[in-house]
Parts: structure tokens; C-alpha cells; sequence
């Protein structure tokens, strides 16, 4: 499994950063399961946080999980503080990839980023927060490609499955594809499903610093893409969606950004047309409908002041009818969740020039899999991780600030994944 040789100066080829988190402590399942399951007894990993006692119950509870006594001794901790330059530098010299998994990333995810392009450590994260990933890129990209670092941010539920999709899209599609639309739709058993308040979290400072990141994206100063055939036109704040047969909202999360990164990068580095994109998600039915109005106006109006942000954030379940909650979704919970991304694209076959006339073909395409949160992401994450690890040909070739599809279009995630449980397919 792991090309990459530890040495001395480096004993371990992943570090965990942030395990006993709530998502933290799932990730680190699912690489003690993938470790065990594949031709992985070389891999050396080690989890890392503030508090030993509480790394050592996330060991231990992940032992009982899997029934792997033996992660207990196996795998090692590391006490590492994100207020403390010096520990976060001594757990990233010993790492070949740090798995960041603190957030909200706005407040915790910087100095893990500096140490680790300080101290010569690829590192990858789950945010789905555009300013945080943005201000690394601008930040950090030059520095990093120096040190010849992989920083590669949004490794999680909903950027790759969003970001690989597209790009899963365009390779399959026979001929120029020009535009793509996503619809998500989640499912949930009996019980229902929620998302932990941690996500919730980092909407509302999203949101409510929503200036900064125009302010950013002004010193980018990028060019404006260049689009062939249609322009993608936008739908509106809701409307009923005949692909997916249910009302609809654009997505409110990072993945117009991300998806525009990755083509930004794809077309400049490797002359490919750019694909437009635009991301929703449905709703459901009139009762949902308004629920979502409700909970919309209740968190634009108090989103803008102190007060507001902070009952948004002392009371998520209130605010959003139980969709996000402080204790997150039980075990059972997720067991019986489910994701579906829907792309629609169009272009021009390969007969056919893109600068004239309409798009004259179409196709569709599925990435599915299980519960988003606290399953898929887990999975994402460690086959990002893997794939860094095993296949640094096949990344770009100098280091740098990524989004995933900038970072993995050349490589064999989507296999990866598809081996786990995130499944890929053309309909």
C-alpha cells in the first residue's frame, strides 16, 4: 500500500491531527479498518491532539468497533496543540501526511497548514469553508511549492464527490463537455439522520464574513474563465426540480468554489476546456419547503449580528428542526443514511466544434454512497491521504495549494473510492 518509505526522521506516514474530535474519531476507524484490509501492514500512523486521555479513549473505543485489541499498542499518540507552534512543528516532522481534522478551520486550520509547510509535511483537511481554503491558496501556494508540500484542503463529504464528479463527468463524456448542473439528495432511515454542530459552526462564521471572501477574491486577480458553448444559466432560490422530481435550492456550500478552482487550474496547467457548474440540492416536499424558509430568514437575520451568531450556536437544533445537533447523529443513525449526487452535463461531440451552435449531446452521471458526514468522509478522506502516499507521480508536479480536483485528476482516486463504498457511475 504505502510506495512512501518512513525513516527515522519521519516514523510514521499519516498523522491523524484532531482524532478525538467527533469526525476525528471516525477517520481514525476507518484507517485502522483500511490498514487491516489491505496489503497495508507497512503503513505506520499515528493519531494527534491536545489531550492524551482522550486520544487514548478514541484508541480504545476504535479497538472495541473493530475488534482490533491490538490498535491499542499498534498505533501511537502524539500530544499536539494548535495554540503551541513547537508541538504542532514536532508532530509535523514526524509525519509524511498530516490528516487535519480541527475546525471550525477558520480559527484552528492555519497554523496546522504553516507547520506543515514549514516542516516539509503534506497535509490534507475536510473543510468546506471557502475563505479558510481560498486565504491558504494565496497564502501559502509559493511556499509550499518550494518545499515541493502538498496542501490539498476539502478531502471530505460534499467537495469530492462534487469536485471528482465533475471531473469523473468530463472523462467519461465522448467529445467537449461544457457545463454540468449537481443535484444532492440525502437519505435516512427510521431514525432520521443530523449533522454535528461543528459544520454548523463554521456556516454561520461563513456567512457572516461573507465580505472577506469577495475581498480575498479580488487579489487573485484572475482572469475571468473562459466558457464554450451556453452559458450555464443560473436557477432560482427555489425551484421544482424535474431531474431529481423534487423542490430545490442552490447548494450553499464550498462547491461552486472548489469545482472553479480545479477547473481554473486544469485549463491553465493542461489546456482542458473549463466546465461551468452549478450545484443544488433538494429539498423535498411542501413541508420541507417551509421549514427551510422559516429556518432561512430566522438565520439570515440574526447571522449579521454578535448576539444572533451566538443563539445560532447555542441552540443549532432549534434553528434548524433538528438538522444539526450538538450530540450528532447516532451510530444507528448513520447506518441507515445515504447520499446521492445527480450531474447533468452537455457538450459537443467530438465531431462537432464547440465554438458553433448549441450542445448537441448530453450525459449523466451518479456518485452514491453512505451516510456524508461521518462515513463517506472518513472515506474520502483516508483514500486522499492513500493516494498523496502512493501516487505523488501522478499529482501535479510541483507543490502547492489544491483543491482536490486540481490535485487528484490524474491519478486513481476515483478507483479508490469506488473500492470503498463511494461509488462512481454513468447512467
Amino acid at each position: 500500500m504505502a510506495s512512501v518509505q518512513t525513516s527515522s526522521s519521519r516514523p510514521y506516514h499519516l498523522v491523524i491531527f484532531g482524532a478525538s474530535g467527533f469526525t476525528g474519531q471516525f477517520v481514525v476507524e476507518e484507517l485502522a479498518r483500511t490498514v487491516s484490509e489491505g496489503p497495508g501492514g507497512n503503513l505506520k500512523w499515528a493519531i494527534a491532539g491536545r489531550s492524551k486521555q482522550k486520544l487514548e479513549k478514541v484508541l480504545e473505543q476504535a479497538a472495541g468497533v473493530l475488534s482490533k485489541p491490538e490498535l491499542r499498542t499498534e498505533v501511537d499518540i502524539i500530544v499536539a496543540d494548535v495554540q503551541e507552534a513547537d508541538s504542532l512543528a514536532a508532530m509535523c516532522k514526524q509525519a509524511v501526511i498530516v490528516l487535519s481534522c480541527v475546525g471550525p478551520y477558520r480559527f484552528y486550520g492555519e497554523p496546522v497548514v504553516k507547520a506543515c509547510v514549514e516542516n516539509g509535511a503534506h497535509y490534507i483537511d475536510i473543510s468546506g469553508e471557502p475563505q479558510f481554503l481560498e486565504s491558504m491558496q494565496f497564502n501559502y501556494s509559493d511556499q509550499a511549492a518550494e518545499k515541493g508540500v502538498y496542501i490539498i484542503g476539502s478531502c471530505g463529504f460534499d467537495s469530492i464527490p462534487a469536485d471528482m464528479g465533475v471531473i469523473y463527468t468530463r472523462d467519461q463524456f465522448k467529445g467537449t463537455l461544457t457545463a454540468v448542473e449537481s443535484f444532492l439528495t440525502v437519505g435516512s432511515g427510521p431514525e432520521g439522520g443530523c449533522i454535528h454542530d461543528g459544520t454548523w459552526q463554521s456556516a454561520v462564521y461563513g456567512f457572516s464574513d461573507s465580505q472577506k471572501l469577495q475581498n480575498l477574491r479580488r487579489k487573485f486577480n484572475h482572469k475571468p474563465l473562459p466558457t464554450a458553448g451556453s452559458k450555464l444559466r443560473r436557477r432560482g432560490a427555489l425551484f421544482f426540480s424535474n431531474e431529481i422530481q423534487q423542490y430545490s435550492v442552490p447548494f450553499m456550500g464550498s462547491d461552486p468554489s472548489v469545482v472553479k478552482r480545479s477547473q481554473r487550474f486544469l485549463a491553465e496547467e493542461y489546456q482542458s476546456t473549463p466546465v461551468q457548474y452549478g450545484a443544488y440540492a433538494g429539498v423535498g416536499g411542501f413541508g420541507s419547503i417551509i421549514k427551510l424558509i422559516f429556518a432561512g430568514m430566522m438565520f439570515w437575520l440574526l447571522v449579521k449580528f454578535s448576539f444572533g451568531r451566538n443563539l445560532l450556536m447555542k441552540y443549532p437544533e432549534f434553528f434548524t428542526f433538528g438538522a444539526f445537533s450538538k450530540a450528532g447523529p447516532t451510530r444507528k443513525q448513520m447506518e441507515a443514511s445515504s447520499f446521492q449526487f445527480a450531474f447533468y452535463g452537455e457538450g459537443y461531440t467530438e465531431d462537432q466544434d464547440p465554438s458553433k451552435g448549441k450542445p448537441n449531446a448530453k450525459i449523466r452521471t451518479l456518485v452514491q454512497g453512505p451516510e456524508a458526514g461521518y462515513v463517506a468522509t472518513p472515506i474520502t478522506m483516508v483514500q486522499s491521504a492513500l493516494t498523496i502516499l502512493n501516487e505523488t507521480p501522478a499529482l501535479p508536479k510541483r507543490g502547492g495549494v489544491y483543491s482536490p480536483g486540481a490535485a487528484f485528476a490524474k491519478t486513481t482516486l476515483i478507483d479508490r473510492l469506488n473500492k470503498h463504498g463511494v461509488q462512481f457511475s454513468v447512467v
